[in-house]
Protein backbone atom coordinates (compact mmCIF):
# COMPACT_ATOMS: atom_id res chain seq x y z
CA UNK A 1 0.00 0.00 0.00
CA UNK A 2 1.48 3.47 -0.72
CA UNK A 3 2.67 5.62 1.95
CA UNK A 4 0.20 9.03 2.04
CA UNK A 5 1.75 12.01 0.23
CA UNK A 6 0.78 15.78 0.74
CA UNK A 7 2.82 18.08 -0.70
CA UNK A 8 2.14 22.22 0.00
CA UNK A 9 4.64 25.57 0.51
CA UNK A 10 5.02 26.86 4.25
CA UNK A 11 6.58 30.59 4.84
CA UNK A 12 10.06 30.62 6.71
CA UNK A 13 12.68 33.02 7.49
CA UNK A 14 10.63 35.17 4.85
CA UNK A 15 11.23 32.38 2.41
CA UNK A 16 8.20 30.31 0.52
CA UNK A 17 9.45 26.30 0.70
CA UNK A 18 7.92 23.70 -0.94
CA UNK A 19 8.15 20.38 -0.19
CA UNK A 20 6.31 16.75 -0.08
CA UNK A 21 5.78 14.74 3.34
CA UNK A 22 4.72 10.86 3.23
CA UNK A 23 5.09 8.05 5.48
CA UNK A 24 5.01 7.75 9.12
CA UNK A 25 8.00 6.79 11.69
CA UNK A 26 11.16 9.12 12.39
CA UNK A 27 11.05 12.10 10.37
CA UNK A 28 13.94 12.05 7.10
CA UNK A 29 14.70 14.97 5.51
CA UNK A 30 15.70 14.55 1.31
CA UNK A 31 17.49 17.22 0.16
CA UNK A 32 18.69 17.79 -3.74
CA UNK A 33 20.99 19.20 -5.73
CA UNK A 34 21.89 21.26 -8.49
CA UNK A 35 20.35 21.74 -11.27
CA UNK A 36 17.55 19.36 -9.86
CA UNK A 37 14.33 20.08 -8.17
CA UNK A 38 12.93 17.66 -4.88
CA UNK A 39 11.92 15.64 -8.01
CA UNK A 40 14.86 13.53 -8.01
CA UNK A 41 13.55 12.05 -4.87
CA UNK A 42 10.48 10.34 -6.30
CA UNK A 43 11.71 7.03 -6.91
CA UNK A 44 13.41 6.57 -3.60
CA UNK A 45 11.24 8.00 -0.94
CA UNK A 46 8.00 5.81 -1.50
CA UNK A 47 10.60 2.72 0.30
CA UNK A 48 11.92 5.43 2.61
CA UNK A 49 8.05 6.19 3.42
CA UNK A 50 7.29 2.35 4.70
CA UNK A 51 9.60 3.11 7.86
CA UNK A 52 10.33 6.86 8.25
CA UNK A 53 8.28 10.40 7.57
CA UNK A 54 9.82 11.75 4.67
CA UNK A 55 10.28 14.88 3.60
CA UNK A 56 11.31 16.15 0.24
CA UNK A 57 12.08 19.74 0.02
CA UNK A 58 13.14 22.22 -3.13
CA UNK A 59 16.14 24.56 -1.61
CA UNK A 60 14.95 27.76 -1.69
CA UNK A 61 16.50 29.52 -5.22
CA UNK A 62 15.51 25.75 -6.40
CA UNK A 63 12.63 24.25 -8.10
CA UNK A 64 9.15 26.17 -6.74
CA UNK A 65 10.39 27.71 -3.30
CA UNK A 66 11.01 31.39 -3.18
CA UNK A 67 14.52 32.72 -5.49
CA UNK A 68 15.90 35.39 -3.26
CA UNK A 69 17.83 37.83 -4.34
CA UNK A 70 21.24 38.43 -3.57
CA UNK A 71 24.80 36.11 -3.32
CA UNK A 72 25.06 35.51 0.48
CA UNK A 73 20.89 34.88 0.06
CA UNK A 74 21.90 31.62 -1.44
CA UNK A 75 24.60 30.44 1.28
CA UNK A 76 24.57 26.98 2.45
CA UNK A 77 24.17 28.25 5.47
CA UNK A 78 20.86 30.77 4.17
CA UNK A 79 19.60 27.34 2.86
CA UNK A 80 20.04 25.40 5.84
CA UNK A 81 18.55 27.59 8.50
CA UNK A 82 15.34 27.78 6.09
CA UNK A 83 15.24 23.57 6.07
CA UNK A 84 15.62 23.40 9.74
CA UNK A 85 12.50 26.32 9.93
CA UNK A 86 10.70 24.04 7.40
CA UNK A 87 10.85 20.62 10.18
CA UNK A 88 10.31 22.68 13.14
CA UNK A 89 7.36 24.14 11.83
CA UNK A 90 6.09 20.53 10.69
CA UNK A 91 6.30 19.46 14.03
CA UNK A 92 9.95 17.97 14.00
CA UNK A 93 12.59 19.54 16.02
CA UNK A 94 15.05 16.67 15.59
CA UNK A 95 15.36 14.55 12.02
CA UNK A 96 17.67 12.34 10.01
CA UNK A 97 19.11 14.23 7.26
CA UNK A 98 20.46 13.21 4.21
CA UNK A 99 21.21 15.42 1.01
CA UNK A 100 22.67 15.01 -2.62
CA UNK A 101 25.19 17.69 -3.99
CA UNK A 102 24.26 20.82 -3.15
CA UNK A 103 22.16 19.26 -0.61
CA UNK A 104 24.81 17.50 0.60
CA UNK A 105 26.56 20.27 1.46
CA UNK A 106 23.52 22.39 3.00
CA UNK A 107 23.02 19.44 5.29
CA UNK A 108 26.42 19.06 6.38
CA UNK A 109 26.32 22.80 7.18
CA UNK A 110 23.00 22.14 8.65
CA UNK A 111 24.50 19.58 11.19
CA UNK A 112 27.30 22.09 12.33
CA UNK A 113 25.24 24.94 12.90
CA UNK A 114 22.18 23.04 14.65
CA UNK A 115 23.45 19.68 15.94
CA UNK A 116 21.10 19.13 18.28
CA UNK A 117 18.21 18.92 15.91
CA UNK A 118 20.35 16.09 13.25
CA UNK A 119 19.66 12.92 14.83
CA UNK A 120 22.34 11.39 11.86
CA UNK A 121 23.84 12.47 8.82
CA UNK A 122 24.10 11.38 5.12
CA UNK A 123 26.26 12.97 2.14
CA UNK A 124 26.03 12.03 -1.10
CA UNK A 125 28.51 12.59 -4.02
CA UNK A 126 30.57 15.47 -2.59
CA UNK A 127 33.40 15.83 -0.80
CA UNK A 128 33.85 18.66 1.85
CA UNK A 129 33.59 22.00 -0.12
CA UNK A 130 36.31 23.80 1.30
CA UNK A 131 38.53 20.75 0.79
CA UNK A 132 37.44 20.71 -2.89
CA UNK A 133 38.57 24.80 -3.78
CA UNK A 134 41.71 24.43 -1.41
CA UNK A 135 42.90 21.47 -3.14
CA UNK A 136 41.42 21.74 -6.11
CA UNK A 137 43.41 19.55 -8.73
CA UNK A 138 43.45 19.99 -12.50
CA UNK A 139 41.46 16.77 -13.16
CA UNK A 140 38.48 18.02 -10.62
CA UNK A 141 38.63 21.82 -11.86
CA UNK A 142 38.47 20.62 -15.86
CA UNK A 143 34.94 18.10 -14.89
CA UNK A 144 33.58 20.88 -12.55
CA UNK A 145 34.58 23.76 -14.24
CA UNK A 146 30.85 24.80 -13.99
CA UNK A 147 31.68 26.09 -10.12
CA UNK A 148 33.73 28.73 -11.43
CA UNK A 149 31.42 29.33 -14.99
CA UNK A 150 28.57 30.09 -12.70
CA UNK A 151 30.32 32.18 -9.94
CA UNK A 152 31.48 34.80 -12.76
CA UNK A 153 29.71 38.04 -11.96
CA UNK A 154 26.51 38.19 -12.99
CA UNK A 155 24.82 38.21 -15.48
CA UNK A 156 27.42 37.28 -17.89
CA UNK A 157 26.36 33.51 -16.67
CA UNK A 158 22.73 33.81 -16.54
CA UNK A 159 22.53 35.52 -20.23
CA UNK A 160 24.63 32.59 -21.22
CA UNK A 161 22.40 29.91 -19.94
CA UNK A 162 19.45 31.77 -21.20
CA UNK A 163 20.22 31.56 -24.79
CA UNK A 164 20.01 27.69 -24.49
CA UNK A 165 19.09 26.64 -20.92
CA UNK A 166 17.92 22.74 -21.39
CA UNK A 167 21.25 22.53 -23.65
CA UNK A 168 23.27 23.76 -21.04
CA UNK A 169 21.52 22.09 -18.05
CA UNK A 170 21.30 18.65 -19.55
CA UNK A 171 24.96 18.78 -19.89
CA UNK A 172 25.37 19.43 -16.74
CA UNK A 173 23.44 16.22 -16.16
CA UNK A 174 25.23 13.97 -18.83
CA UNK A 175 28.83 15.64 -17.55
CA UNK A 176 29.69 14.21 -13.66
CA UNK A 177 30.35 10.39 -14.50
CA UNK A 178 28.04 7.76 -16.19
CA UNK A 179 24.45 9.14 -16.90
CA UNK A 180 22.65 9.38 -19.71
CA UNK A 181 19.04 10.99 -19.96
CA UNK A 182 17.39 7.81 -19.53
CA UNK A 183 18.56 7.64 -16.53
CA UNK A 184 16.40 9.87 -15.43
CA UNK A 185 12.24 9.35 -15.03
CA UNK A 186 10.31 11.06 -17.17
CA UNK A 187 8.64 12.82 -14.34
CA UNK A 188 11.71 14.51 -12.59
CA UNK A 189 13.08 15.55 -16.42
CA UNK A 190 9.73 17.36 -16.41
CA UNK A 191 10.18 19.07 -13.44
CA UNK A 192 13.96 20.23 -13.97
CA UNK A 193 13.06 21.53 -17.29
CA UNK A 194 10.04 23.39 -16.13
CA UNK A 195 12.85 25.16 -13.48
CA UNK A 196 15.37 25.65 -15.98
CA UNK A 197 13.02 28.25 -18.16
CA UNK A 198 12.77 30.51 -15.17
CA UNK A 199 15.17 33.33 -15.13
CA UNK A 200 14.84 33.71 -11.28
CA UNK A 201 16.25 30.08 -10.73
CA UNK A 202 19.01 30.18 -13.23
CA UNK A 203 20.22 33.41 -11.40
CA UNK A 204 19.87 31.80 -8.05
CA UNK A 205 21.62 29.16 -9.11
CA UNK A 206 24.40 31.16 -10.25
CA UNK A 207 24.22 33.16 -6.89
CA UNK A 208 24.48 29.49 -5.19
CA UNK A 209 28.05 28.75 -6.62
CA UNK A 210 29.03 32.67 -6.12
CA UNK A 211 28.16 32.16 -2.60
CA UNK A 212 30.13 28.95 -2.70
CA UNK A 213 33.21 31.12 -3.24
CA UNK A 214 32.48 34.32 -1.34
CA UNK A 215 30.67 33.37 1.39
CA UNK A 216 30.75 29.32 2.29
CA UNK A 217 34.15 28.86 1.62
CA UNK A 218 34.84 31.21 4.46
CA UNK A 219 32.18 29.70 6.77
CA UNK A 220 34.13 26.42 6.01
CA UNK A 221 37.47 28.22 7.25
CA UNK A 222 36.18 29.27 10.05
CA UNK A 223 34.91 25.84 11.40
CA UNK A 224 38.07 23.60 10.30
CA UNK A 225 38.48 21.13 12.55
CA UNK A 226 35.37 20.81 13.80
CA UNK A 227 33.34 17.03 13.89
CA UNK A 228 29.82 16.50 13.34
CA UNK A 229 29.11 13.73 16.14
CA UNK A 230 25.96 12.43 15.05
CA UNK A 231 26.27 9.18 13.19
CA UNK A 232 27.03 9.46 9.25
CA UNK A 233 26.82 7.82 6.19
CA UNK A 234 28.99 9.18 2.87
CA UNK A 235 27.63 7.53 0.05
CA UNK A 236 29.43 8.48 -3.67
CA UNK A 237 28.83 7.64 -7.28
CA UNK A 238 31.00 4.51 -7.85
CA UNK A 239 31.96 5.84 -11.29
CA UNK A 240 31.64 9.24 -10.47
CA UNK A 241 33.92 12.22 -10.87
CA UNK A 242 34.05 12.40 -6.88
CA UNK A 243 35.25 8.87 -7.04
CA UNK A 244 37.71 9.14 -10.04
CA UNK A 245 39.33 12.41 -8.35
CA UNK A 246 39.72 11.83 -4.45
CA UNK A 247 39.49 9.17 -1.77
CA UNK A 248 35.97 10.50 -1.11
CA UNK A 249 35.65 8.66 2.45
CA UNK A 250 39.22 9.94 3.82
CA UNK A 251 38.03 13.75 2.55
CA UNK A 252 35.10 13.26 5.68
CA UNK A 253 37.06 11.72 8.17
CA UNK A 254 38.55 15.32 9.59
CA UNK A 255 34.50 16.65 9.50
CA UNK A 256 32.33 13.71 10.52
CA UNK A 257 33.17 11.64 14.13
CA UNK A 258 31.17 8.65 13.72
CA UNK A 259 31.50 7.82 9.53
CA UNK A 260 30.38 4.82 7.02
CA UNK A 261 30.98 5.03 3.62
CA UNK A 262 30.04 3.09 0.48
CA UNK A 263 30.36 3.31 -3.32
CA UNK A 264 26.99 2.51 -5.34
CA UNK A 265 26.44 2.18 -8.91
CA UNK A 266 26.55 4.49 -11.61
CA UNK A 267 27.87 8.37 -11.46
CA UNK A 268 27.61 11.73 -9.59
CA UNK A 269 23.44 10.70 -10.26
CA UNK A 270 23.57 7.39 -8.91
CA UNK A 271 19.85 8.33 -7.02
CA UNK A 272 18.00 8.95 -10.17
CA UNK A 273 20.01 5.84 -12.04
CA UNK A 274 19.57 3.56 -9.21
CA UNK A 275 16.67 4.73 -6.47
CA UNK A 276 16.43 0.90 -5.20
CA UNK A 277 20.28 0.37 -4.35
CA UNK A 278 20.12 4.24 -2.91
CA UNK A 279 16.62 3.36 -0.71
CA UNK A 280 18.22 0.04 0.51
CA UNK A 281 21.55 1.69 1.69
CA UNK A 282 19.84 4.73 3.48
CA UNK A 283 17.88 2.10 4.82
CA UNK A 284 20.49 -0.53 6.30
CA UNK A 285 22.17 2.89 7.83
CA UNK A 286 19.20 4.49 9.39
CA UNK A 287 17.29 1.48 10.64
CA UNK A 288 19.37 0.57 13.67
CA UNK A 289 19.68 4.26 14.49
CA UNK A 290 17.43 5.45 17.78
CA UNK A 291 14.70 7.82 16.95
CA UNK A 292 15.46 11.48 16.75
Amino acid sequence: MPASKQSGTLQVNGQQIAFTLRGSGPPLLLLHGFPQTKEMWEETAPALARRFTVVTADLHGYGASSKPEGVEAMSFRSMAADQLALMQALGFPRFHLAGHDRGGRTAHRLALDAPEAVASLTVMDIIPTHTLLDKLTQQVARTYYHWFFLAQPAPLPERMIGAAPQAYFESCLLGWGRASLSDFPPAALTAYRRAWQDPACIHAMCNDYRAAIDVDFHDDARDLGRRVRCPALVLYGAEGAMARGYDVAATWEPCLQDITARGLPGGHFFIDSAPDETAAALLEFLTPLPPP
